[in-house]
Parts: C-alpha cells; structure tokens; sequence
C-alpha cells in the first residue's frame, strides 16, 4: 500500500514538473485589411401601417386597403394577395395611384372610391 502511494506520488510530481510556469503571451502584429468594410448607408425602414381596413364595394367584391405613415397605400384584392402600393402624388389631394389603379380617401374616412383595371370606378364602403 505504500509502495502504491510512493508511486503515485512520482507520478504526479513528475506530471507537476513537466508544466512550465513561464508567462506565454503571443502578440500578433498589427492586421493591416487590405479590403476595408465601405461606409455603409444607414438603413430605410418600410413606412409603419397607420390602418388597415377591408371595403366592401358596390359590385359586392371586397378590398383590403392598408393605409401606411407616408400617405401611399397598399391595395390587395384578395386577404393573401401581393399588395399593389398605390403612391401619394406630389401634389396633396390627388387620389392615389398606381399601375392602373387610382384610390381617394382616407384612412379615416368611411368610404373610398376605387377604380381597377376591368373594374372601373366603384365606391366602396368600410
């Protein structure tokens, strides 16, 4: 029993002994980046949604209007469509308008006019 406790003890001297103590820092050399990251523009976030109101018109077809912060709309006809943004003109007032599409009302208002292509102009009531 001593004999293993002997051993064991040179054992772990000798393991303790192989460790050296000395202070190994590695200090790397200043990087030089031969592609610099360029300046980057600070991102545009989408417009915030201010309504989002569903119009039933006067052919009986219903329309998902989303009425967005920077008086454009997005138009959808059916719930899960791609909407169509119909853009504010320069001029205020004007009715909203977009690749064959005109809308004029607001997000407040109760009732729109809306005219599609193959549609026409129809009102149509929230």
């Amino acid at each position: 029993m001593k004999k293993e406790i002997l051993i064991c003890t040179l054992f772990a001297t000798a393991a303790l002994g192989a460790c050296d103590n000395s202070d190994h820092t590695i200090v790397a050399g200043e990087r030089k980046d031969e592609n610099p990251v360029a300046k980057i523009d600070p991102a545009t976030l989408p417009p915030a949604i201010v309504a989002s109101k569903i119009y039933r018109c006067k052919d009986n077809s219903v329309v998902y209007i989303d009425w967005l912060a920077d008086n454009s709309a997005n138009f959808r006809a059916d719930k899960a469509a791609t909407p169509t943004k119909l853009a504010a003109p320069a001029e205020a007032g004007k009715a909203l308008s977009a690749e064959g599409y005109s809308l004029t009302g607001s997000a407040s208002a109760s009732s729109i006019t809306l005219e599609r292509p193959g549609k026409g102009s129809q009102s149509c009531k929230a």
